[in-house]
């Protein structure tokens, strides 16, 4: 296959590709450039003995992403420097595209729970359960047998199934909830916002190395001084706009046109438990905010 053809049929299965890449990092800088990296790969191969190519890339782009991560860990204890994984923002859709949009999509929450994984559980379960790759292919990319790789996605799936990732499959409900959050902080509300928030609701914000980097708040109260101070630092010139963040209901803040930060919402039973804010700004530069547009 000449380097022109081969350019076309990768290009074909790029988003697919990129799909893997971003659940396994939970970065869309790094997903990419797997994806590049499963690319040259490619292009450096006789493509005459690949019988089945997107079962290839596949393959191919899960080891390059398996190394990037044990190279991840190796360089500091914490799995990610930040607690907030890179998000996908997109308009709000109440038509039918939006059922195949929530069908593609990943929570944040479920995010961070697969960056606790070890890389080798965290590739068995997202080509397993999320891809459906036959564990015969997955063993020969962590270099372990079937029975142990059945085993790493066992653990990691245990470990998924036991944290609160999933939200209500109900976009109306989720932004229902999330207007009255946002109401409640901007009202100065405190009761108004303990009663949409779990007892146990955990906010997550990266606000940049500058600006003192990543934080952990949990409990209900705790969450509704910090949603009432950020609402306070925000105040006068700042708009919020509708957004779905992952496939869920979320906003995108902006101060003089310009995006200050991206909120993603999983709303669960009515309320929510988990809230994730990322207002680096040099993080924020980078992504596709056409929901802004």
């Amino acid at each position: 296959m000449n380097e022109e053809l081969l350019a076309r049929s990768f290009e074909t299965h790029r988003d697919h590709l990129r799909s893997v890449a971003y659940r396994m990092l939970g970065s869309l800088t790094e997903a990419e450039d797997a994806v590049q990296e499963t690319w040259l790969k490619l292009s450096r191969r006789d493509t005459a003995a690949v019988e089945n190519l997107a079962g290839w890339l596949t393959t191919v782009v899960g080891r390059v992403c398996l190394d990037m991560l044990r190279s991840r860990k190796a360089r500091r204890e914490e799995p990610w420097e930040s607690l907030v994984p890179d998000p996908i923002v997109s308009r709000e859709d109440d038509g039918p595209e939006h059922e195949a949009l929530m069908a593609d999509s990943v929570g944040l929450a479920l995010l961070v729970v697969l960056d606790t994984l070890t890389p080798a559980e965290r590739l068995a379960f997202v080509l397993r359960d999320m891809f459906g790759l036959p564990f015969e292919e997955i063993a020969s990319i962590v270099g372990r047998s079937e029975a142990a790789t059945r085993q790493l996605a066992s653990r990691a799936r245990r470990r998924v199934q036991g944290a609160p990732v999933a939200p209500d499959p109900d976009l109306g409900r989720q932004r229902e909830v999330v207007d009255a959050f946002l109401a409640a902080a901007r009202g100065g509300d405190f009761d108004a916002l303990v009663s949409v928030l779990d007892s146990d609701v955990v906010l997550r914000a990266d606000h940049g190395a500058a600006r003192g980097g990543s934080t952990e708040v949990r409990g209900a109260a705790a969450v509704a001084n910090q949603a009432l101070t950020f609402s306070r630092l925000n105040a006068g010139g700042g708009v919020v706009h509708r957004a779905l963040v992952n496939g869920a209901a979320g906003v995108v803040a902006t101060r003089d046109g310009r995006p200050s930060s991206v909120l993603g919402f999983t709303v669960a039973g009515g309320r929510i438990v988990e809230i994730d804010i990322l207002a680096d700004p040099d993080r924020l530069s980078r992504l596709d905010l056409a929901v802004l547009d």
